[in-house]
């Protein structure tokens, strides 16, 4: 069933002395997610997933993974995980090949038929005898990934994995994730600051702030959270703003840098917006709906944005 949950916590907590790195944490997440794990670069991002996948262990609270209580059930839960937490551990002077066969043989992964269909899963099946220590950094991104999804897990955890690719390195990982999300109904945890990352990858958001999960919702509450507006491009951005003010009685709308004008009211009524423009005298250059980004829809929910 799609809602049975792999991974429940509650009122997960890790602490540092006086610091909570996780603070209270409710997070829910459902057998064929894309999960995306928002925050800025010391939330608490990289420590919860250390926390899930039983390399740190909770000052306080609980998690369940495959409905069992981790405190019990952490060693047959990691079989059936893989994960990338921080860096890949590749051993630079070998090919692909020989690093699966070393993670096969450390996990205990009975057979090497999985080793092939693994390269071939995440397109690393021709480079042959090439050394991991001439790889690109995309290419080692994928054998990391490679070593994670060896075991044919159910639950994929990813801390960061697009750190420092190339924009098509980072294309050719999203559209892998998605592949095994739709083929293998891989469920996946994924971290990242990239938000426009995982704004086309991601099926629902957790957004964690000063280890606190402030937020948790799914890509069409978001969408619908995004603040709408029709975005406005006129000959005379200031007497387009008086004419909003003036004719329509309009308050909330902002002038932006590139002189366009952002209205958040009249939504459903473009027709009267119009009018009340071209009757005025203005020529309309550009008309249309739009939203906010994730970026500024973030920025507001943790205090980093600017509040109209």
């Amino acid at each position: 069933m799609m809602n049975d949950y792999i991974l429940k916590t509650n009122g997960l907590t890790k602490k540092y002395k006086s610091h909570h790195a996780v603070d209270k944490v409710d997070l829910s997440i459902r057998k064929g997610d894309i999960y995306g794990f928002i925050g800025q670069n010391g939330a608490g991002k990289s420590t919860m997933l250390r926390l899930v996948t039983g390399l740190s262990f909770p000052t306080e609270g609980s998690l369940e993974i495959f409905g069992t209580d981790a405190r019990t059930g952490l060693n047959d839960a990691q079989k059936r995980m893989g994960a990338i937490i921080e860096s890949p551990a590749l051993f630079s002077e070998m090919t692909a090949r020989e690093n699966l066969e070393v993670h096969r043989r450390q996990k205990g992964i009975p057979g090497r038929e999985c080793i092939d269909e693994t390269l071939a899963l995440v397109g690393l099946t021709d480079t042959g005898v090439k050394k991991a220590k001439n790889f690109s950094l995309g290419m080692k991104q994928r054998l990391g990934l490679a070593m994670a999804l060896l075991s044919d897990p159910e639950f994929l955890i990813l801390d960061e994995p697009t750190n420092g690719l190339d924009p098509i390195g980072i294309v050719e990982f999203r559209d892998l994730i998605r592949k095994l999300n739709r083929e293998k109904g891989l469920t996946v945890l994924i971290s990242s600051h990239i938000l426009g990352e995982l704004y086309q990858l991601a099926t629902t958001y957790g957004i964690i702030h000063e280890g606190k999960l402030i937020e948790e919702l799914s890509l069409k509450e978001l969408d619908e959270k995004c603040r709408r507006h029709l975005k406005i491009e006129v000959d005379d951005v200031t007497k387009g703003a008086t004419v909003l003010e003036s004719v329509l009685g309009v308050t909330d709308f902002e002038v932006m840098p590139d002189e366009t004008i952002n209205l958040y009211q009249h939504l459903d009524d473009v027709r009267m917006v119009s009018r009340a423009l071209t009757d005025n005298g203005l020529i309309i250059e550009h008309f249309a709906r739009a939203g906010d980004s994730l970026e500024s829809y973030f920025s507001k929910l943790v205090g980093g944005g600017r509040h109209d």
